[in-house]
């Protein structure tokens, strides 16, 4: 692992949804740019202290030179935006397959250049775009897929929180200080941070790809130099229309990633605040109620389900279905084996450039004065 190193929040949520189905073993890692705290976090963790490097340059090289049976194998990525390109590149480049914290990158140039290093590396590469772990995600987007609704018309999807309703970033909360800064977060802040995921899970579960959008873009909070609010109309690939919400200042909300989509049958509608249940509304029929582990859901969403149908599963299987799908993909390469389609089944690095371009064309339609923006790449 690069970064998560004590104090941090998403590295440990990687280093649990990696445990969970066995599937890995932490045997290295470079979790901080502050040498003592890499090093007290190594140890802390259980590491080898021969194992614990004081930067991801020193872990790369290291781990290069023992023998393969030795050697890690992935390299999970972990730090804040603008400590992602160099690191990935460094240990796809010397073999090493990588799983990445989203977003891909700190801006569209280093997203379109590091697809081509994947694409060069022959290594494997997942982004956590972790909503698309969820089973009833996988079903709602196999749903779309067999035709059941019809053709998709309409599609709405929205992610509030209430964090950022106050000027956190100065009260040394080091969440928000990263996120909020230019410097480290990139060009977007809500956008870049929740709205990526809004876009991924829209693009994901219809199967379309955003052509065109029209985005308002807001900085709520006085004094914060980021966006921590906007809205989004969006035109799809095959003519149907969306609006996408993302913002940090929906005071009393917390993480309710929601999505629904409509055809010309029907519709659907998923929510994170009740992750097991998916709703499928058909015309002239009642509301049908859907769950995880019911028996009667499509392989995708059955692969990715652990517990007997009424137990909870939550934000950190969701985010292990990912690390497994990737895991049992590796080793069928390993193997020598043809990867199931359920385990080819979590992002990558065209979600990943995609991801980048979402961020840059919002904040660019944002400040045009211009209706519509057309979505390049």
């Amino acid at each position: 692992m690069i970064g998560g190193g004590q104090g941090a929040f998403i590295g440990a949520v990687h280093r649990i949804a990696a445990r969970i189905d066995n599937e890995y073993e932490l045997v290295c890692g470079a979790f901080s740019s502050e040498p003592q705290k890499s090093i007290n976090s190594g140890l802390a963790l259980g590491l080898q202290r021969s194992r614990i490097y004081t930067s991801y340059q020193e872990l790369v090289e290291k781990e290069k030179q023992l023998p393969e049976d030795e050697r890690v194998q992935v390299i999970s990525i972990v730090t804040p935006n603008h400590v992602h390109f160099e690191p990935t590149k460094l240990a796809l480049q010397n073999g090493f397959h990588v799983v990445l914290d989203k977003p891909m990158t700190f801006s569209l140039a280093e997203a379109k250049e590091l697809e081509q290093i994947v694409q060069a590396s022959g290594k494997r590469f997942c982004l956590t775009h972790t909503y698309t772990g969820y089973p009833m995600v996988k079903e709602a987007r196999q749903i779309v897929q067999s035709g059941k609704l019809g053709p998709i018309r309409k599609v709405y999807v929205e992610y509030p929180q209430g964090w950022l309703s106050t000027f956190l970033e100065g009260n040394d909360n080091k969440q928000a200080a990263w996120r909020t800064d230019p410097g480290k977060s990139g060009i977007a802040g809500a956008m870049g941070d929740i709205g990526t995921h809004a876009f991924n899970l829209a693009e994901y579960v219809t199967g379309l790809q955003v052509s065109k959008l029209c985005a308002d873009i807001n900085i709520v909070v006085e004094g914060r130099q980021l966006d921590d609010d906007g809205a989004v109309l969006l035109k799809f690939d095959n003519g149907a229309s969306g609006v996408l919400i993302a913002t940090q200042v929906a005071a009393g909300e917390e993480n309710n990633v929601k999505i629904r989509v409509y055809g010309d049958k029907g519709g659907l509608e998923w929510q994170q605040v009740d992750a097991n249940t998916l709703q499928v509304k058909l015309l002239d029929k009642p509301v049908e109620i859907w769950r995880t582990g019911g028996g009667y859901t499509s392989s995708f969403a059955s692969h990715n389900t652990r517990t007997p149908a009424g137990h909870p599963e939550g934000y950190l299987e969701a985010f292990a279905n990912l690390y497994r799908n990737f895991a049992l993909s590796v080793k069928a390469d390993l193997e020598g084996k043809q990867a199931e389609p359920e385990w080819l089944d979590y992002p990558g690095v065209e979600e990943g450039v995609r991801g980048m371009a979402f961020i840059e064309n919002v904040i660019a339609s944002g400040k045009s004065e211009q209706k519509w923006t057309t979505f390049n790449i």
